[in-house]
């Protein structure tokens, strides 16, 4: 029997991922609104209460309106907004980043999809802090780059419109949505020093954390390194590297879609200076390949059933 789904803002960048990663999934049955309709608030009351699924694609204050819309006990609810991600009562949709949270996901009613930048810092981090290996209460900084298409349908223009742009740095004034979702999934005391940054190219992200192991005590990067590696051996979308002897880490401005998640654990000799990388696709693990991860462990498939793997 295949379960209906509605995405609320299926005509964004996170939306059409999403339909392109479920387009010929048997297993489900897209319910989906003239053009005419898709605001209007009536024809989405309808849609999302008769559905099986719901995927929220939208702003944060539409996506809480988008909530408020259910009137039964039956639909399910992956939001992709910055909304809930922090909110009681709703599982956080990062399958692999500690133990049980797959189990979370697949019990929940509302999950809430975590932040592109957010997905790489505590892919990193947090299996680290929980194995006792870096102090929960030390001040990380986080070095991000991505590419133009997470600033969405304005930020898609801008680049398009002026050619001239090759970075633009932003969140200067150290805020930043997605550092709450850091904070407190990372069980963190103080929040992240956030830099992020994007540069012309559709998609793609480098998340980076820059560590001064000897500063902390006495644990080196050959420990992380193992830490990393063993927590994420069985998974099929997360790998771990060691990215000492690599060349170089690049972005391309034609970089295909993937779901995939590479983390590189970096290090000098003697092992108390790290780098900490993870690079992504922003609008996949980032974004739409998140949501069908999650949509997938909720109806109880195969995790990376239609992700680009």
């Amino acid at each position: 029997m295949t379960q209906t789904i509605f995405i609320d803002g299926a005509v964004g960048t996170t939306g059409l991922e999403i339909a392109e990663r479920l387009s010929g999934r048997s297993e489900f049955t897209m319910v989906a609104l003239p053009d005419a309709q898709r605001k209007d608030l009536a024809a989405r009351r309808e849609a999302i209460n008769d559905s099986d699924f719901v995927i929220l694609c939208l702003p944060d204050d539409a996506a809480r309106e988008a909530v408020a819309l259910v009137d039964n006990d039956r639909t399910r609810i992956i939001d992709a907004s910055t909304a809930y991600r922090t909110a009681d009562g709703w599982a956080y949709g990062f399958a692999e980043f500690r133990e049980g949270q797959r189990d979370a996901i697949a019990n929940a009613r509302y999950v809430s999809n975590p932040g592109c930048y957010p997905t790489g810092f505590l892919a990193l981090i947090a299996p680290l802090i929980a194995s006792g290996l870096l102090p929960a209460d030390w001040p990380y900084v986080m070095n991000a780059v991505s590419g133009y298409s997470g600033g969405g349908k304005a930020l898609i223009e801008r680049f398009a419109a002026e050619p001239d742009i090759g970075f633009r740095s932003y969140g200067l004034n150290l805020d930043h949505k997605h550092m709450p979702e850091m904070k407190v999934h990372a069980g963190l005391a103080h929040d992240v020093i956030f830099a992020p940054s994007v540069i012309r190219a559709f998609r793609g992200m480098l998340v980076e954390v820059p560590l001064h192991l000897g500063a902390m005590g006495s644990v080196r990067t050959e420990e992380l390194l193992q830490e990393l590696s063993a927590f994420y051996a069985d998974s099929k979308i997360i790998s771990v590297l060691d990215g000492s002897a690599l060349p170089e880490l690049l972005i391309s401005e034609h970089d295909a879609p993937t779901d995939r998640l590479e983390l590189f654990v970096c290090g000098n000799v003697g092992g108390y200076h790290a780098r900490l990388i993870a690079r992504l696709d922003n609008l996949g693990k980032g974004a739409s390949g998140a949501a069908v991860q999650n949509l997938n462990i909720m109806a109880g498939l195969d995790e990376t059933a239609g992700l680009r793997l």
